[in-house]
């Protein structure tokens, strides 16, 4: 059975964060640090994970991304999670 993760990255040296889902957080970690040649990731390498949530399902990732992704799951993250790594 495929398992999902809803992820959250963080770019300390620009003090950025990138919420995603994967059914490969390692690939796309890498992805997002190494391999991509365009998009949002790439003008805030490096990145770091800072939170990793796993569901059962493509579409309990997708709900939790789209919470994560809101003004109250942004606070949630700067409050939360962020303190630890600054």
């Amino acid at each position: 059975m495929e398992e999902f993760v809803t992820y959250v990255l963080y770019s300390k040296k620009y003090n950025k964060i990138y919420i995603g889902y994967s059914s490969n957080l390692i690939q796309r970690f890498y992805s997002h640090n190494s391999i991509a040649t365009k998009g949002y990731t790439i003008r805030y390498r490096p990145w770091m994970v800072v939170e990793v949530e796993f569901h059962m399902t493509k579409t309990n990732a997708l709900r939790r991304e789209k919470f994560l992704k809101s003004g109250i799951g942004r606070k949630y993250i700067h409050k939360m999670i962020l303190p630890h790594y600054r």
